[in-house]
């Protein structure tokens, strides 16, 4: 399942952003995108179900699903199978689970019922995962291209 999320209005950042070189770029983009995801991360490891009877799932600790949930830049095989080839100008970031149980347990099965979290979580921390965007990529843009001068300026005094 894929959720795409188009943001408007940040012309000027952008703009910004295309005077970094490609790596810097890339590397700005995922700060502010694992940052922007850490309320929802928390959100879903607050509302995913805990399996408190140990002797149903005996070889699986309680917590396992709710623990399992993370943000990065990397997926799982099986997650990469599904997951669309991302182009070389963008970047993706990803929150979720690794635990295949977290989509039976989201969705359910014809064995045990369906125990939404991780839309309720979306639904209730997207609007604040948007806004940590807006607010984060100028600061993170400004950092980089600070970097980028300080690493000029001594390649300048030793040249």
């Amino acid at each position: 399942m894929s959720y795409s999320v188009k943001v408007e209005g940040l012309a000027e950042l952008d703009a910004a952003l295309a005077e970094l070189p490609k790596s810097a770029q890339t590397a700005v983009l995922r700060r502010v995108g694992l940052t922007a995801l850490a309320p929802f991360v928390e959100a879903v490891r607050s509302l995913a179900p805990v399996d408190a009877d140990p002797a149903n799932t005996p070889k699986r600790p309680p917590g396992t699903l709710r623990d399992s949930y993370h943000a990065g830049t990397k997926l799982n095989k099986s997650q990469a199978k599904a997951a669309r080839k991302a182009g070389k100008s963008s970047v993706e970031v990803y929150a979720g689970t690794n635990d295949a149980a977290g989509v039976q347990t989201e969705f359910g099965n014809t064995h045990q019922g369906a125990q939404p979290h991780a839309r309720p979580a979306w639904d209730s921390t997207g609007g604040t995962v948007l806004a940590i965007v807006k607010q984060e990529l100028g600061g993170e843009i400004d950092k980089a291209a600070q970097r980028l001068a300080r690493r000029a300026a001594r390649l300048a005094a030793k040249g």
